[in-house]
């Protein structure tokens, strides 16, 4: 009887189903900003640590959208307090899979009721799960294998009530602690949560990647199968791979030669074609190996692509140069191409705190880890303690937009840097990348590659 069903258009954003996120969310999130802003009209003191525990119980509860709006908040210095930081990364993002009856509706929404035709296998288990989606494995009529990543139902109905929930836990900062303005940070997080959803944007970043890297031995991309494909289906070919974590304890010369596949699979795209992949997860990652050792990286997931304007991608690359030499001249302009305002002489000495942190690595001229004793899950909190009481005493400022996943993206590869243990001359890796910089043939490079995937241009 279950498979008689017609399919619906699940996807749909109904009204009920977002007011039933609402009530979730603004219950939970809300109990806990009515109960800190009381204490701050009364003039109460308020316990940060127990308030962001409650705050993390009360997100932890939820799946979806907003775990990974938590988890990209506990990355950008000031954006939430230390404390809400600390509790926030320890969030996960895994949501349990959809059961059998449910991937068949799905399936059959996506592709026609007789969507089973149209592969020899389909796991009936998925082979990973996340956020917005999960992943089953299936074979092809020409025998390929491949990757089905099927998006849960009632997604942009839980973005649309997350990102309005969202409000809540930045109001609670910005009535506490307001030493950074983060409406930019906001509404860069809502427009790339949005074009997750849009799974054939997904798919036309995956073949703007896949033209970048096709003859890069390091890197791998999957293909994608457009007939087998929809806005909420991406199938693409299966890629083999080992998990990264697994490689931890492998010789240092496979751990460096993963780590640098890796430094070139965001370094190269953006300082040739302006784009990154923007969620350095573990499990974003596999390793391809070639006789018994790492050999290089599978690339996976493009739901969290960012694009720059070729001006942006020379603002980062003077960055460097201006601290580099100490030249205080080319820092301002950097931080001005970057999108920053006003910016007093004591901000922008703030500022390079936090530059001189991501930078530190490519300024050295030596092999080095990417830090010295701190762990993974640590790496940036003492420098974002010093960059937080700077904007206190010489704040507020406001982040630009672009400066979200660029943060988030370099903490992110740090982290795997350091659970790699890898031993590298960051330095030379940067410089080779960087040595032909143009922006005029950044431009151009966009232009044709974009044109030729379909990909929107920066604006």
């Amino acid at each position: 009887m279950t498979d008689n069903i017609p399919p619906r258009d699940d996807e749909a954003n109904r009204l009920s189903r977002r007011l039933q996120r609402y009530a979730q969310v603004g219950t939970n999130v809300g109990g806990v900003a009515a109960g800190m802003a009381t204490r701050y009209v009364l003039g109460l003191a308020l316990d940060r640590e127990k308030n962001a525990t409650a705050l993390a119980s009360a997100l932890g509860g939820l799946k979806g959208p907003l775990m990974k709006v938590a988890q990209l908040l506990s990355t950008i210095p000031d954006a939430l307090p230390p404390e809400y930081a600390e509790e926030l990364a320890k969030l996960q993002m895994h949501a349990p899979p959809m059961g059998w009856v449910f991937v068949k509706r799905r399936m059959a929404a996506e592709l026609g009721p007789d969507w089973e035709s149209r592969f020899i296998e389909f796991s009936r288990e998925a082979a990973a799960s996340a956020s917005l989606g999960q992943v089953h494995k299936a074979r092809a009529p020409d025998g390929a294998e491949l990757a089905c990543k099927l998006q849960y139902p009632d997604m942009q109905s839980a973005v649309e009530a997350d990102l309005n929930q969202l409000g809540f836990v930045l109001a609670i900062h910005k009535r506490m602690d307001p030493a950074i303005d983060t409406s930019e940070i906001a509404a860069e997080i809502s427009a790339r949560l949005r074009e997750e959803l849009d799974y054939e944007l997904e798919g036309r970043h995956m073949s703007l990647y896949g033209q970048i890297f096709d003859k890069d031995a390091l890197i791998r991309v999957p293909g994608i199968r457009p007939e087998l494909s929809t806005k909420r289906l991406l199938t693409m070919d299966w890629l083999e791979g080992g998990r990264l974590l697994d490689y931890k304890t492998r010789g240092q010369e496979e751990r460096n030669q993963i780590t640098r596949a890796m430094f070139r699979a965001w370094w190269h795209p953006f300082s040739h074609f302006g784009v990154i992949h923007g969620d350095p997860h573990l499990g974003n990652y596999s390793i391809f190996e070639e006789d018994g050792r790492a050999a290089g990286i599978n690339l996976l997931d493009y739901g969290c692509v960012r694009t720059f304007a070729p001006r942006f991608v020379g603002g980062v690359i003077d960055l460097y140069h201006g601290i580099l030499r100490d030249d205080r001249a080319l820092i301002v302009h950097a931080y001005e191409t970057w999108g920053f305002r006003g910016l007093s002489n004591e901000l922008i000495d703030v500022l390079n705190l936090w530059a001189k942190f991501i930078y530190g690595p490519l300024l050295d001229n030596r092999t080095r880890r990417i830090a010295e004793g701190v762990s993974p899950s640590q790496y940036g909190r003492r420098e974002a303690f010093l960059v937080h009481k700077g904007l206190k005493e010489k704040g507020p400022v406001k982040v630009p937009r672009e400066f979200v996943f660029m943060d988030r993206a370099a903490i992110g590869l740090g982290g795997v840097f350091l659970h790699l243990d890898a031993e590298m001359n960051f330095y030379e890796l940067f410089n080779e990348t960087i040595h032909d910089f143009n922006l005029d043939e950044v431009a151009a490079r966009q232009a044709k590659a974009f044109g030729e995937t379909g990909v929107p241009l920066p604006e």
